[in-house]
C-alpha cells in the first residue's frame, strides 16, 4: 500500500489542465463493446479504474491500441464467450463497479452476459435495481447461480418499452440506454439521469448510428436499430478534478489557471464555490482562481446558514461534497453539508477533526462546518484515504495545513486522479509518493 508524504503551506502557481472525465470513459469505454467496426477515442484518462475496464475488455477479446497520448482504438470484432462465463472474468468484475456497464452492450448486441457485485468504493450502500428493473423491462431474464453468487442473463428477444425509473441513476440510464439501442421497437426513459456524461454517451451513440432522442432532458427516446458502426470521440474534461483544483486553490491561498474546463458542462460547480467567497474568473474556456487570504461564506436571503445538497443533475454532484467540505474550514462562516446519496461518506471528517477543523457530524447524511477564517491552520497528520473523492479531499487539507501529512492507501486516490502528485508538483507542491 503506498503512501503520500506531503508537506503543507506551500502556496501553487501556475496553470494546470484536467484530465478526461472518469465517469464518462467508463461509459464510452464499454460502449464500444456493441459495434464491430473501430472506435477511437481521445483525452481517456490514465487512471486506475480506466486502465483495469481497458485491460479487462483485451481480456475479453477485445482489439485494443493505444495510439498516442490519451488516444485509445477499440474493435470488439468478436469476444471470448467462453471467458465471459469464467471465474477470472467474474472475480475482475467483482473487483471493479465500472464492470457493471458492460452489462447494457453485452446485452445489446450479444445477448448474454454474467454479472456479480461489482466492487469500488466503500461509502454505502450503492444498489443495482435500477439497472436489473430496467434491463428486466426491455425483456432480459435473469437466472441467480447461488453457488457462484453471480447473475447469468439472457436477452434473445430485447424488445424497446416505456419505463420510469425509480431513481435518476447515471450508470443505470447508461445501462439501459446501451441495451436498447439495437433492441426491437421504441424505448422511452423517464426520470433518466441527464449529466453531460449521459449527453455524451447519447451523442457518441447517435453518431454511431444510433436514433437516441431527448439528449440532455429526463424524458429519453430510443428508436432500436439493427446495428451500429464505428465512429470518433473526445472525452470531456473531469468536472470533478476542476472543482477539485478550484478548492486547492482556495485552501492554500494560491494562483491557479485551470485550462480548457469545458466551463459550459460544469453545470452549479463554479457557483457552488463563489458560495464561499472563492473568487473566479472565467476567461474563455479557462478558469482563474487568484490568490486570496480569506473568503467569505454567503447566507441566503433569509438569513439562514448556507448549505450545500447533492442532487441529480442539473443539480450538485455528490462527488464534490468532500472538496467543498474541506475547503469551508477554513471559510469565514459556517456551512451545513447535507451528503443525502451515501450514508458513509462523510465518516472521513473525523481526521479533518483530528488535524484541527471545527466540524460536528450530525449524523452519517449531515456535517456543520464552522469555518476558521484562516486564523488557525489546520495541523499535518496520518490518516488513510477510504476512497477517491476523500482521499482528494484529504490530500488538499494536507497541502493546505502546517506541518508534514502522510497519507496511506493512495491507491484509492489513484483510481480517479491522473499523475496527481507530479502535476502537482509543477505548481509548487512539496508531495512525495513512497512504497
Amino acid at each position: 500500500m503506498a503512501s503520500f508524504i506531503i508537506e503543507g503551506g506551500h502556496k501553487l502557481h501556475g496553470k494546470i489542465t484536467p484530465q478526461g472525465a472518469k465517469n464518462e470513459a467508463l461509459e464510452i469505454i464499454s460502449a464500444t463493446l456493441l459495434t464491430g467496426e473501430p472506435v477511437t477515442i481521445h483525452n481517456i484518462p490514465d487512471i486506475l479504474d480506466v486502465n483495469n475496464l481497458i485491460n479487462l475488455m483485451s481480456k475479453m477479446g477485445v482489439r485494443v491500441q493505444k495510439m498516442d497520448g490519451n488516444t485509445w482504438t477499440f474493435q470488439a470484432e468478436s469476444l471470448d464467450m467462453d471467458y465471459l462465463g469464467s471465474d477470472e472474468f467474474i472475480q475482475r468484475c467483482a473487483a471493479l463497479r465500472g464492470s457493471i456497464l458492460l452489462l447494457g452492450p453485452l446485452l445489446g448486441r450479444y445477448h448474454h452476459a454474467y454479472v456479480a457485485k461489482p466492487g469500488g468504493d466503500q461509502i454505502g450502500r450503492r444498489r443495482l435495481d435500477t439497472h436489473f428493473i430496467g434491463i428486466h423491462e426491455l425483456g432480459a431474464k435473469f437466472n441467480h447461480d447461488k453457488q457462484r453468487d453471480i447473475y447469468e442473463i439472457d436477452a434473445n428477444e430485447l424488445k424497446g418499452k416505456y419505463m420510469l425509473l425509480d431513481e435518476a441513476s447515471v450508470t443505470g440510464t447508461a445501462n439501459i440506454i446501451m441495451a436498447a439501442v439495437m433492441a426491437e421497437g421504441t424505448t422511452t426513459i423517464y426520470n433518466a439521469a441527464c449529466e453531460p456524461y449521459i449527453q455524451q454517451l447519447c451523442k457518441m451513440l447517435n453518431s454511431m448510428g444510433a436514433k437516441i432522442s431527448g439528449v440532455a432532458s429526463n424524458l429519453l427516446t430510443i428508436t432500436g436499430v439493427k446495428e451500429l458502426h464505428g465512429t470518433e470521440h473526445t472525452i470531456l474534461p473531469d468536472m470533478i478534478e476542476v472543482g477539485s483544483f478550484i478548492g486547492m486553490a482556495a485552501m492554500t491561498g494560491s494562483d491557479i489557471t485551470i485550462c480548457n474546463v469545458s466551463y459550459d458542462n460544469l453545470g452549479l460547480i463554479p457557483n457552488m464555490f463563489q458560495r464561499l467567497g472563492i473568487k473566479i474568473e472565467r476567461i474563455g474556456d479557462d478558469i482563474h482562481i487568484p490568490e486570496q487570504e480569506h473568503y467569505e461564506v454567503s447566507s441566503f436571503m433569509d438569513g439562514s446558514i448556507m448549505s450545500f445538497a447533492d442532487a441529480p443533475w442539473p443539480g450538485l454532484t455528490p462527488d464534490l461534497l468532500s472538496v467543498l467540505l474541506v475547503v469551508a474550514t477554513q471559510a469565514n462562516g459556517s456551512v451545513l453539508i447535507h451528503q443525502k446519496m451515501f450514508e458513509s461518506r462523510l465518516f472521513f471528517v473525523d481526521k479533518l477533526i483530528d488535524m484541527g477543523a471545527q466540524i460536528i457530524l450530525c449524523d452519517p447524511h449531515r456535517a456543520v462546518v464552522i469555518g476558521h477564517n484562516n486564523k488557525f491552520k489546520l495541523k499535518g497528520s496520518k490518516m488513510s484515504s477510504p476512497d477517491i473523492r476523500a482521499g482528494i479531499a484529504l490530500l488538499i487539507a494536507a497541502l493546505s495545513a502546517n506541518g508534514t501529512s502522510m497519507i496511506s492507501n493512495i491507491e484509492q486516490i489513484d483510481r480517479g486522479y491522473e499523475n496527481i502528485e507530479s502535476r502537482l508538483t509543477a505548481l509548487g507542491a512539496n508531495i512525495k509518493r513512497i512504497p
